[in-house]
């Protein structure tokens, strides 16, 4: 829906469980007119649509998606943002860091991009800029710290990246609709954090891409490079950003200055752990997070220490176990929480920089997209869990309030 300072604001159906077509259509079905009744009546309202491959695949066959267009526009409803980044299941199975997969070395997700990408030019309303947030290449772990593997990983990657960026291009002339990829830094990702994704730019994306697009559509290298920043943005997760320590006008402000735009806020929380020094508190501490730890997603956890030295979990068990190590200070645990609380028990949430980088955004347009996302929402602890539609009701209400 369309709030003030020219923001579209929407959240990401990732929250939803269901990988085909027929069952995205029926939560959309179930959700998206109650809640545009509730918080839209009188205008149109987007959605934040999660496609996996298999339910792309399937919007395409047939009359799928001249069915679904039509029925957007009956009842006021449109997509101008899809996510792209989990290919497969990503409900009620095993997910953790096969989310990564297939990724950008691989042609699945070139393909599976693309097909997005199709889609979003068919449901995107004229005027306006859409985006499909992607994965951050791929998954460090996998590499081992190889730089060999690692380089090739990024100079494969790119290359598929800039295929995408042709169609892209070619789609824009053919339709008239912008429409943007939007890497999604991630803890552990190939790309985590702002240092990485502009070194990503200036030494892999923008070498690479400038050249093949050039050589591909005879076109000059600064009109590449034009064209690179416009169809390859970043989605700034305000939760994995939390994860990094980074502070949201310091990262926006690096961006600014590397040319590198923002595709999409997505509005998401991170838990948050002061750590006290005496091990009773501590012990406490840690039962109340393990309740958080469960077998369906990554839980990363990143921890700052005394001196402000960081150091990586890749998951929240690995590091439980060593919470009774004295001089660490703070923990952030890569669980997306309700964006609306601000405190569970002894942990807290990293709110915080929510409000702040919602702030800059009354101040200064960031971006055309802000995006609600909270996928953990089967996996909350149970005290946690309020009604679906009423914790995304609250969700969306708590932004609006504070873009206000």
């Amino acid at each position: 829906m369309h709030i003030n300072k020219g923001y579209d604001l929407t959240y990401c159906t990732n929250i939803h469980a269901g990988e085909s077509w027929e069952a995205v259509r029926q939560n959309l079905l179930e959700y998206f007119p109650p809640l545009k009744a509730k918080l839209s009546p009188e205008q149109p309202m987007g959605i934040g649509l999660r496609l996996s491959n298999q339910a792309s695949v399937e919007l395409m066959e047939g009359d799928h998606l001249a069915t679904f267009h039509s029925w957007l526009e009956a009842n006021g409803l449109y997509v101008c943002i899809i996510n792209g980044f989990p290919y497969g299941g990503f409900h009620r199975q095993v997910v953790k860091d096969d989310v990564h997969q297939p990724d950008w070395t691989t042609r699945e997700r070139v393909e599976y991009t693309k097909r997005l990408a199709h889609i979003l030019a068919t449901l995107l309303p004229k005027g306006m800029d859409g985006g499909i947030s992607t994965a951050p290449l791929s998954y460090k772990p996998w590499y081992g710290g190889n730089r060999e593997k690692v380089k090739l990983a990024f100079r494969t990657a790119t290359i598929h990246l800039s295929e995408v960026v042709e169609e892209l291009i070619n789609l824009k002339i053919r339709t008239g609709k912008l429409i943007h990829i939007d890497i999604e830094p991630e803890p552990d990702g190939l790309l985590e954090n702002t240092p990485e994704v502009i070194d990503y730019f200036q030494h892999w994306l923008l070498p690479t891409g400038r050249r093949f697009l050039s050589d591909r559509l005879g076109i000059e290298l600064i009109e590449a490079d034009e064209a690179i920043k416009n169809h390859v943005q970043l989605c700034y997760d305000v939760c994995h950003f939390a994860l990094a320590y980074e502070a949201p006008q310091m990262v926006l402000d690096r961006l600014q200055e590397e040319g590198i735009k923002v595709g999409r806020i997505q509005i998401s929380a991170a838990l948050k752990a002061m750590l006290p020094e005496a091990p009773a508190s501590r012990q406490a501490i840690a039962q109340e997070l393990s309740v958080f730890s469960e077998s369906t997603y990554l839980h990363q956890v990143t921890e700052k220490d005394a001196s402000g030295q960081l150091t990586h979990y890749p998951d929240l068990p690995q590091a439980l176990e060593q919470l009774s190590n004295p001089g660490k200070k703070e923990w952030r645990t890569h669980f997306h929480v309700p964006v609306f609380l601000k405190e569970y028990g002894l942990l807290e949430s990293t709110q915080d920089d929510i409000v702040a980088i919602l702030k800059i955004a009354r101040q200064h347009h960031l971006t055309s997209h802000l995006e609600v996302e909270t996928y953990t929402w089967e996996v909350l602890p149970a005290d946690l869990k309020l009604d679906l539609s009423a914790s995304i009701e609250r969700e969306l209400k708590w932004v609006m309030e504070q873009m206000r």
